[in-house]
């Protein structure tokens, strides 16, 4: 296949994205911002649609383990149905190493369209899933098999579309757009609470068991659809494009082997920085829900409510909060999100034990701030750990081991700390002990707002382009 469908032709990228090219390899790379623009919404719409399943998955979870999981005993439900979530996790590797690699063979863009197929497939298909007491034992294991498809489809899709937008981004703006990524995030998590809540609130429960749940898995079908529309109107980023050109016309060939013993170092920073990310991120937007309800006895819409209103407040402040990391650095703002989640977790989860709907709340919106450190600098700080041969797929590697050791499997082990112990404090000691991990990789990492990617030239903005020239 010739290099034409991996890359625009070098007039189309000097016309929309650069790279102008002067003399020299260090000649900068000039970003169309309207090309940015859609390459960003195309990137965020994807990882939108990867967590309104999971949002959903972890919302309405009480309700898929009487669904798939019969029992009498409500513990055992919730963690056979966390179980299923877990396993999903289990794939993620997998599917890291299958197209982070490929992403860096044949391209960024061809790469995220394939797992947006996979993603929507794979959530519509536990839509249609018939119940335990239809068909029995195969029940959850086709909902295990459809988990497994979209653990392994996601593999591929946080470290490309952050890798997409990194490679988009000029230099002094990869923070603030780089943000908009978890923003997309938080959309999709709204949506599926949303819709969550909606459906609590106005059906019965037995319509809520019989088919209610069903609602919003199918959604996934048409939001696929116009996710691929938007991906697959992209061309190739320019960073990719210039190591297609560097290589002489022959896509870039890097054994599995260099992208993790020849990038040890920066892995071993990726998974420590995911680790501290995952596992506050999954603890307030996935097990929350469920511990206000199973393990607090909060009504299940109040509960989801205010959930809902910390992660509206989230997305208002994630934007500034991306920009602050092009203005100070992302160090100084990962480092700030360890120090508050291992000095305030523990009075935090205290506030939603033992206070009312406000210090609930408050507890909820403490944390969900502390989350935004992570989620605005993230996106930005990742990709900067490697260089671009071997971005997507070291990269994709990195944060998948981390993920799938500690932070989908976070609901999990934490439900069984709780029921091994009884200590209903488990959630804010894991959050601290995470939080340790992560100012640690802080210390070590390198600086990069600012700055070019490893492997990268310069990339500038049109407009500051001709202001310079």
């Amino acid at each position: 296949m010739s290099t034409a469908s991996v890359a625009a032709p070098p007039s189309s990228h000097a016309s929309k994205t650069g790279p102008a090219r002067t003399h020299g390899p260090a000649a900068p790379t000039v970003t169309d911002p309207a090309l940015v623009r859609r390459a960003v919404k195309a990137a965020a719409l994807g990882n939108a649609m990867e967590w309104f399943d999971f949002g959903v998955y972890s919302y309405i979870a009480v309700t898929l383990g009487k669904v798939f999981f019969p029992s009498g005993n409500p513990t055992a439900q919730l963690l056979s149905t966390f179980g299923a979530f877990a396993a999903a996790f289990l794939v993620r590797p997998l599917g890291g190493m299958v197209f982070g690699p490929l992403g860096d063979r044949v391209g960024r863009q061809k790469v995220l369209a394939l797992t947006m197929i996979m993603m929507a497939a794979g959530t519509f298909a536990i839509g249609l899933i018939p119940s335990y007491a239809a068909i029995g034992v195969g029940a959850p294991i086709l909902l295990l098999a459809a988990r497994l498809v979209q653990g392994f489809s996601t593999g591929g899709e946080y470290a490309g579309a952050s890798t997409f937008i990194a490679e988009y981004a000029p230099d002094k703006r990869r923070g603030f757009l780089g943000s908009w990524l978890e923003f997309g995030t938080l959309a999709g998590y709204i949506g599926g609470a949303g819709l969550v809540t909606l459906m609590t609130a106005l059906l019965s429960s037995e319509d809520l068991l019989s088919w209610g749940w069903r609602i919003p898995f199918l959604i996934a079908g048409p939001m696929g659809v116009i996710g691929l529309y938007l991906r697959m109107r992209l061309e190739e980023t320019p960073a990719f494009a210039a190591e297609v050109e560097k290589a002489e016309s022959e896509r870039p060939k890097v054994p599995l082997r260099e992208m993790v013993t020849g990038q040890w170092r920066a892995l071993l920073l990726c998974v420590a920085l995911v680790l501290v990310f995952n596992v506050t991120d999954y603890m307030l937007l996935s097990y929350m829900p469920s511990y206000l309800t199973s393990e607090l006895g909060y009504d299940a819409t109040h509960g989801l409510v205010v959930v809902l209103g910390v992660m509206v407040l989230m997305m208002i402040v994630q934007p500034f909060a991306g920009a602050l990391t092009d203005r100070v650095g992302r160090r100084p703002v990962i480092a700030a999100g360890c120090a508050g989640f291992l000095v305030l977790s523990v009075p935090a989860l205290l506030l939603i034990r033992d206070g009312g709907l406000l210090a609930v709340a408050a507890g909820m919106g403490a944390l969900g701030l502390l989350l935004v450190c992570f989620t605005a600098a993230m996106p930005s700080a990742l990709p900067a750990l490697f260089p671009t041969r071997v971005r997507y797929g070291s990269l994709s590697i990195g944060f998948n081991v981390s993920v799938s050791l500690f932070g989908g499997t976070t609901p999990l082990v934490v439900t069984a700390l709780i029921g091994a112990t009884g200590d209903m404090m488990m959630p804010a000691y894991y959050m601290m002990a995470a939080a340790v991990i992560g100012g640690f990789a802080v210390w070590r990492m390198a600086e990069s707002a600012g700055r070019p990617l490893p492997g990268s030239a310069p990339s500038l903005e049109a407009g500051t382009h001709r202001e310079n020239a």
